[in-house]
């Protein structure tokens, strides 16, 4: 297929549509060895690429607006570790980067001409011995434009635990990136992510105008943490935030549809412009993005511009006295390490005995 290039500085973006679609995985807990897990994932990938295909062909003949976005759920391919050790979960389920998973999310960017968001766990060639839970967006000429890794998890090692190594390899803007695309500048919150307002200030302050969010969380008809943190993010940094759950997670013990719902893109204001129920698959959480619209309330001034008016440097004098989670766990002498089956919760409790012993919390 045609590449798609950039755009010029300054050239408009043409309003299009976002969908976060909502998709059921086959978990590979359950499946005996890599191979038999490998299997289930390609079943996951040629599953995405028809439901991908099939739902912008009917969103273009029903609405006359090109979708140009889609956002997938968390872990889409695989579901999440329950109890796996980190390299029983890395042989299993973890991409390689130039592995054929990757290769066939490429295939179903190009062949639908979108940008293609999702959610995976992956291996960094730097630190073999680890993986990390990364988002990704891979564009219509099957690049990966943005591969942003979740830097705050309980179930995963992060990039904080190899801080200094990390930042060597990648610097700041690999860990906080921005995708400068023809649809607008492109950022990533990972799942329960969307809860930390500095995750997307982050990237907010280098210019993202569209947050995508891949999820895999509680349905709920009530307003969970995760709604809330939804339309903050949307609200308080003037983007858009285009958030896919997952429909089911089949193949584990959890009742397969306690993910559900939730699917759903924000407006700029924090207004829900289109939202998926409950209940299974769905593509009916899509909605027109206006970069241009949103651009121009940017520039504006007043009250309202909320994001301009930030004095960053007080907050960054603030931050830096201050040390809540300590990084470079998982280094020692610069060299990585293994974290033992449920070190990551023991920080936790770490963390939470000496801030309670100082009075914080």
């Amino acid at each position: 297929m045609n590449s798609i290039p950039p755009a010029p500085q300054g050239t408009p973006v043409e309003r299009y549509a976002a969908l976060a679609l909502q998709f059921a995985t086959a978990c590979v807990n359950d499946c005996r060895d890599r191979a038999a897990a490998r299997s289930r994932m390609a079943e996951n990938l040629a599953r995405a690429h028809r439901s991908v295909a099939a739902s912008k062909g009917f969103i273009r003949s029903f609405s006359g607006i090109e979708v140009r976005l889609v956002v997938m759920p968390e872990y889409f391919l695989t579901g999440f570790p329950m109890g796996e050790s980190i390299a029983e979960w890395r042989d299993k389920a973890a991409l390689a980067l130039d592995g054929p998973e990757y290769a066939a999310l490429a295939d179903l960017a190009a062949d639908t001409q979108v940008y293609l968001a999702g959610n995976a766990y992956e291996v960094d060639p730097h630190f073999p011995e680890l993986y990390f839970q990364c988002c990704f967006i891979i564009s219509p000429a099957r690049e990966v434009v943005l591969r942003y890794r979740r830097m705050i998890s309980l179930s995963a090692p992060t990039p904080y635990d190899v801080w200094d190594r990390y930042l060597e390899i990648h610097g700041l803007e690999g860990v906080f990136p921005v995708a400068d695309t023809p649809i607008g500048r492109l950022a990533a919150i990972a799942s329960e992510e969307i809860q930390y307002p500095e995750i997307a200030r982050m990237t907010a302050l280098r210019g993202a105008e569209v947050f995508v969010h891949p999820s895999s969380e509680a349905g709920s008809p009530s307003v969970s943490t995760k709604e809330i943190g939804r339309r903050a993010r949307a609200a308080e940094n003037l983007a858009y935030v285009v958030s896919a759950n997952s429909a089911a997670l089949t193949h584990i013990p959890i009742p397969a549809e306690s993910t559900t719902g939730m699917s759903k893109v924000v407006d700029y204001h924090g207004q829900i412009l289109a939202e998926a129920m409950p209940g299974g698959e769905s593509m009916v959480a899509y909605a027109t993005l206006d970069i241009e619209a949103l651009r121009a309330v940017r520039r504006k001034t007043g009250l309202s511009n909320v994001l301009v008016r930030q004095p960053c440097q007080a907050y960054a004098q603030a931050y830096a006295g201050t040390e809540f989670h300590p990084p470079n766990l998982l280094l020692t002498d610069g060299q990585v390490r293994v974290p033992e089956r449920g070190e990551l919760q023991a920080w936790q409790r770490a963390d939470i005995a000496r801030l309670a012993a100082k009075g914080i919390i």
